[in-house]
């Protein structure tokens, strides 16, 4: 397959051994696509791999894949673009799964809650599919992941979210849905703390006893220059100025501090995590970005272990 012209964070694509990648940024380096290995065949069954089983996986067979990115200041995955042999596109495989007759119930209830959303004014044309329905690899229990390519029509779904819960069309999850959110996250504070910063985001809820996600990918301002320089790890308080950006990927929070101007965050866990005028502890990684400033990172692993963003409240 020839290579695809443009890639965004949450498409998938595959190699030749038959690896499925997410792609993490539209940005290459050295016609590399960053990504990170999802999905592989291991003894005949297709597992979906965490950060350490991918790492290990690809030390063993193809270790040309590891990559440490200057961009992202981060050491992940690339695959050459002349090595992708299949993407997958979130909205056209979206479109795809909205019209075709299945028994299949993650999809019917993809259906469903499409229709849910429509029916409320969500324009379902700003919308895709990732996660395990992107690639086929779904199963009775699979969350439904939608992402949305507009950050006007994101906000207006986490409205319609809000008052869909208050008309209970669908629910907010449950204690034992939340406990499992916040030991699959590995989430560095209380189980209290992380429901509290979670509800009110209103980018997760259930339909039909199945969890979705809403997320949000808008192309970056970020140029093709070089990367950071890493200054160690570091935590801090400070007050948020800017939350506008606070859903993207990665997200981003201005900030009033005597030597930092802004949190990048590169791990879902705490998109959104904080509004305009609130205070938040930050623990990540301090870096000079390619602009000069001095930012904080969240997330420099998929898992993020003992980096977290926090509101003081």
């Amino acid at each position: 397959m020839k290579s695809p012209d443009s890639l965004l964070p949450k498409d998938f694509i595959a190699s030749p051994e038959g690896w499925l990648f997410a792609v993490v940024s539209e940005l290459t380096e050295d016609d590399k696509v960053l990504c990170f290995l999802r999905y592989a065949p291991i003894a005949g069954v297709w597992c979906k791999l965490d950060s350490d089983s991918a790492n290990r996986l690809l030390a063993e067979h193809s270790p040309a894949y590891l990559y440490q990115s200057r961009l992202l200041s981060a050491r992940l995955h690339a695959l050459p673009r002349s090595r992708i042999v299949e993407h997958y596109s979130p909205r056209r495989i979206l479109q795809k799964l909205l019209n075709s007759p299945t028994a299949d119930p993650a999809i019917n209830d993809l259906q469903h809650l499409a229709r849910v959303l429509a029916e409320a004014g969500v324009e379902l044309a700003t919308l895709g599919i990732t996660g395990s329905l992107l690639v086929g690899m779904q199963h009775h229990a699979s969350d439904i992941d939608l992402v949305c390519y507009d950050r006007a029509a994101f906000h207006q779904m986490r409205q319609v979210v809000q008052s869909l819960m208050a008309e209970n069309r669908c629910q907010t999850l449950n204690d034992g849905d939340w406990l499992a959110a916040w030991q699959r996250r590995s989430c560095d504070f209380s189980l209290d703390d992380y429901i509290w910063h979670e509800v009110r985001k209103y980018n997760k809820g259930m339909i039909n006893g199945r969890k979705f996600d809403l997320s949000l990918v808008v192309p970056s301002d970020r140029q093709q220059s070089a990367g950071g320089w890493k200054l160690g790890a570091v935590h801090i308080t400070a007050d948020v100025v800017d939350d506008g950006y606070a859903f993207d990927y990665p997200a981003r929070l201005d900030i009033r501090h005597a030597t930092f101007e802004r949190v990048l965050c590169f791990t879902a866990t705490y998109t959104g995590q904080a509004h305009t005028g609130e205070t938040i502890a930050v623990s990540g990684q301090a870096e000079i970005d390619g602009e000069g400033r001095r930012v904080v990172i969240v997330g420099s692993s998929r898992e993020a272990m003992g980096e977290y963003i926090r509101v003081l409240r």
